[in-house]
């Protein structure tokens, strides 16, 4: 695990892959941290040079208290910066995919590719209320306050925003049993492709299999 400094906040990191292999940046869901890409990432890094990194709130990254989701997005561009990466293949699963989408908007140009594992879309949302608080030390429990504003109440700028991706785009949904009505998403996005693996919200870890294989098809289909 490494620290840096980007955009005033650390994120601890981890670097897994050849140096000069093309870069992709894994996000996790809420209250995970870059650990929950453990069951893939090898499959990934013989392709790519993968970066999971802990998302501010998570973690050992900074709890700055403050948790706007295109101000999370900024951190990954940031932390792109500190390392020299002009543009990276960048992979989302769920509060992940909403950042990694804020980053593909503002900042397309660095985003070859955006694959989103069950996103939630910038479209208001009816949700049970949050459990009470467990003192979990993981992660921020004012993250999980601050985001589930903007799960139930985004501001209704982000929707027409996401006509300025233009990086190519898969959204793998989770299918019936998930929560996420992950294809409204994808019906934000330019030419977006939607995949469906029936195994609930948490594909990468109920499907692995599957989903590497949804999101490597997509990832070679791509021109060079």
């Amino acid at each position: 695990m490494t620290n840096i400094s980007a955009g005033g906040v650390t994120l601890a990191y981890r670097a897994l892959g050849a140096a000069d292999a093309p870069p992709m940046v894994l996000l996790h869901g809420r209250c995970a941290n870059r650990n929950d890409w453990n069951g893939i990432v090898r499959d990934l890094a013989a392709t790519y040079r993968v970066y999971t990194l802990d998302l501010r709130g998570h973690g050992e990254s900074s709890r700055p208290g403050a948790y706007a989701l295109p101000e999370m997005a900024e951190d990954v561009r940031a932390f792109l910066d500190a390392l020299g990466i002009e543009r990276a293949v960048v992979v989302g699963h769920s509060l992940g995919g909403m950042v990694a989408y804020h980053l593909a908007a503002a900042h397309p140009e660095r985003v070859s590719a955006l694959v989103m594992e069950d996103p939630p879309p910038p479209l208001p949302l009816t949700r049970p209320p949050l459990e009470e608080d467990t003192g979990d030390p993981n992660f921020d429990r004012e993250m999980l306050v601050q985001t589930e504003r903007q799960f139930t109440a985004p501001d209704p700028a982000w929707a027409p925003g996401l006509q300025r991706i233009t990086a190519p785009t898969l959204v793998v949904s989770g299918g019936a049993t998930s929560h996420v009505p992950a294809p409204r998403t994808a019906e934000l996005i330019p030419g977006a492709r939607l995949v469906t693996i029936e195994a609930g919200h948490l594909v990468h870890f109920t499907q692995p299999a599957a989903f590497l294989a949804a999101v490597t098809d997509f990832l070679a289909a791509l021109p060079a």
